[in-house]
């Protein structure tokens, strides 16, 4: 080969190395999103654990005489306790005995005003429930994990979940938030989607937790708090992989008591 024609191959060896590299990550792109895409698919189609049309939204625990505290739950599946079938089992029935007989011995009136599938734009509804009929002492909302799966927009959701707060405060409601909780613990999704819907968690509970402040709640996160357990030990998950078990419900009530039992000691204050 003379010195002319190893100039020409040489020449052109860059738009030719670009061109390939651009075709590779093309099909790199391409092929991640038909991964994502199937997997979306798949966890869409799954079947999930339904609310139990049995379980008690209403219910009194703790020992007669006991000083009483009215809590309320808004929400989404877990403020219903989806994924178990006995009112002991869920978030609301766990927090109401560790209540009872913690050392205030509190005698609890226990009820849900949350809805399954709810995200943060249905709180205004929720809220005009909870406000119905007899105020509320406590309110624990449990909302974020809807709207990171659909990706909703942190901001927006957490205005939403802000305004709600704020409405309850103005009527003298303690309000405790547990926000989004580790989506990346989840097993109902494989990878790589679920790394994605953990991230868009991460900054749902982020945007959550500066909202819920603003407006003069208590957080609780989360995520941080119990996630490394749900990573752990795939026992926390009922049989879809989606929603907590009992034991899972636990770990989230032993989370989330010292911010309710707080709230509780304020509202008896006044």
């Amino acid at each position: 080969m003379n010195e002319r024609s190893g100039r020409d191959v040489t020449a052109g060896l860059p738009g030719r190395v670009g061109r390939a590299a651009a075709l590779s990550l093309l099909a790199g792109t391409v092929g991640g999103a038909a991964v994502l895409a199937g997997e979306a698919f798949v966890a869409r189609h799954r079947r999930y654990a339904q609310p139990e049309l049995g379980l008690a939204l209403r219910a009194t625990i703790g020992r007669a005489g006991a000083p009483p505290l009215r809590l309320v739950l808004l929400g989404d599946s877990s403020a219903l306790g989806v994924g178990v079938d006995r009112l002991e089992d869920t978030i609301g029935g766990q927090l109401a005995h560790l209540l009872a007989e913690g050392p205030a011995g509190r005698l609890v009136h226990l009820s849900s005003v949350g809805v399954s599938g709810s995200r943060s734009t249905d709180l205004a509804t929720q809220v005009a429930r909870a406000l119905l009929g007899e105020r509320p002492d406590v309110a624990l909302i449990l909302i974020g994990a809807n709207d990171a799966t659909a990706m909703r927009r942190p901001a927006d959701a957490a205005a939403y979940l802000g305004s709600a707060v704020h409405r309850l405060r103005e009527a003298r409601v303690e309000v405790v938030v547990g926000t989004c909780p580790d989506l990346g613990a989840i097993r109902a999704i494989a990878p790589p989607l679920r790394q994605i819907i953990g991230w868009s968690g991460r900054r749902m509970a982020h945007a959550q937790t500066t909202a819920v402040l603003d407006a003069g709640g208590s957080v609780v996160d989360l995520a941080t708090e119990t996630g490394p357990v749900f990573r752990a030990d795939a026992g926390t998950l009922c049989h879809d992989g989606f929603h907590p078990s009992a034991d899972g419900y636990r770990v989230w009530a032993h989370a989330l008591l010292p911010a309710v039992a707080a709230a509780a000691a304020v509202a008896s204050r006044r």
